[in-house]
């Protein structure tokens, strides 16, 4: 399970304990939100797309939608998202439990702006019915971003 490997990734930094494992689904935002008693925008989702022949990953807010035109500015290159079934072969996690933890060797990461306005977020821990809460700056540590981007809507 992509969760038991998150675990381990976390042994790493002695964090594991952290890790939330709930007893209701955080598949989505609003899931999410509602399991961690939090606000939607305060969760950090993860987006899984394909560049060139490169998977990436982009953490966003929330409430924050990807902006067609600011992801071609900023990658060269109309947004395309993976489906499920390429989520799970070329991350590591499946739709639900995506995070920038743990995933497969070449996935790189990004940040997006929009979560700058926050101290702490909820990103999932690789199944669908966990989180965990860090700050920006260990958010930025533990998901090896390689920059920050501006590809959202309104930030």
């Amino acid at each position: 399970m992509a969760i038991e490997k998150v675990k381990e990734f976390f042994k790493n930094y002695d964090i594991e304990n952290k890790i939330i494992e709930l007893n209701e689904s955080s598949a989505t935002v609003e899931l999410a939100a509602q399991a961690l008693h939090t606000e939607p925008c305060r969760i950090a989702k993860t987006l899984s797309f394909m560049l060139e022949d490169k998977p990436i990953l982009v953490v966003t807010a929330g409430d924050a939608k990807i902006d067609n035109a600011k992801y071609k500015a900023q990658f060269g290159k109309k947004a395309s998202m993976l489906s499920a079934d390429q989520v799970k072969e070329l991350i590591g996690h499946e739709v639900g439990g995506v995070c920038p933890f743990a995933i497969n060797e070449g996935v790189v990461t990004y940040l997006d702006d929009s979560l700058k306005r926050f101290t702490t977020v909820f990103p999932a821990c690789g199944s669908s019915n966990s989180a965990i809460e860090l700050t920006i700056p260990e958010l930025e540590k533990y998901s090896s971003f390689i920059s920050w981007v501006d590809v959202c809507k309104n930030w």
